[in-house]
C-alpha cells in the first residue's frame, strides 16, 4: 500500500481548527516544522510505530537537549538546538500519526504534557550547569530554580483545564481563556508584544543559548551565557 498523498494527510492530521488556535500551535510549527512533520508522518503511518512510541521519543530528545548543554563549548549548544528541533518534530508527528490511525489516548496526552515540562526544565538546569562550568558558585542553583519556575508556570496553565474539567466544563479555548479584567488583558498584551514568556520555552531558549555560546567563544569566557 502506497503512502497517502499530502493533501489527504494534511486534511486529517493538521485540522484547520488546531492550526489556527492561538494557544494550540507553536510559531515554529506554523513557520516550518509542520511542513517537515507532514512528510515524516507520511512514511510513519505505513509502519507499526505507535503515537505513544513517538511521544516517548519526543521526551527523550527534550531531556537530552538539556543534558547536551553539559558538553562544553559550541558543540554542546549546537547539539542542544538540534535535539530541541527533534523534540518539536516528534511533538508534531505523534499527534499527526494518532489522528491518521485513530489512536488518540489519554496516556499519550499525559506523556506529551510531561515531555514539555521535562524538556524546558532540563534545558534551564543544563544552562545553569553550563554557566557554572568553571566552578562559579550559585549558577547551578539559579538554573535549577529557573527549571522549577518553568514547571510551576506550566502547571498553573494546565491547572486551568483541570479546574474546568472538574466543574464539568469544556477545555478552555481561545474565547474562554480571554481575560475578563481590562487590567489583566493589558498586562497580557504587553507580555505578548515583548514575548517575555517565550524566553524559558525550550525552542527559543536553546537558540538564545546558542547565540550566547557563540559570544562565549568570541570572548573566551562564560559571561554571555551567565
Amino acid at each position: 500500500m502506497g503512502a497517502p498523498v499530502l493533501e489527504e494527510l494534511r486534511e486529517v492530521c493538521q485540522p484547520q481548527a488546531k492550526m489556527a488556535s492561538r494557544n494550540g500551535e507553536h510559531w515554529a510549527g506554523r513557520l516550518y516544522m509542520r511542513r517537515i512533520s507532514l512528510r515524516t508522518t507520511r512514511h510513519l503511518v505505513r509502519t507499526p510505530v505507535t503515537p505513544d512510541q513517538l511521544t516517548w521519543t519526543m521526551v527523550v530528545c527534550g531531556v537530552a537537549s538539556g543534558a547536551a548543554l553539559m558538553i562544553p563549548g559550541l558543540t554542546g549548544a549546537v547539539l542542544a538546538v538540534v535535539l530541541m528541533q527533534l523534540f518539536l518534530l516528534f511533538d508534531c508527528v505523534d499527534g499527526e500519526v494518532a489522528r491518521w490511525k485513530g489512536q488518540n489516548s489519554a496516556a499519550g496526552i499525559y506523556v506529551d504534557r510531561l515531555g514539555a515540562y521535562l524538556a524546558d526544565a532540563a534545558l534551564m538546569a543544563g544552562a545553569g550547569y553550563r554557566a557554572a562550568e568553571s566552578g562559579a558558585g550559585g549558577w547551578l542553583s539559579v538554573g535549577v530554580a529557573t527549571a522549577l519556575g518553568v514547571v510551576l508556570l506550566k502547571a498553573s496553565t494546565d491547572l486551568v483545564d483541570v479546574a474546568r474539567a472538574r466543574r464539568g466544563l469544556t477545555v478552555a479555548d481561545d474565547e474562554s481563556a480571554r481575560p475578563r479584567s481590562q487590567g489583566v488583558a493589558t498586562v497580557r498584551r504587553v507580555a505578548a508584544a515583548f514575548r517575555i514568556h517565550r524566553v524559558t520555552n525550550g525552542i527559543e531558549a536553546s537558540l538564545v543559548l546558542l547565540v550566547a555560546a557563540v559570544a562565549d567563544a568570541l570572548t573566551d569566557s562564560l559571561d554571555p551565557t551567565r
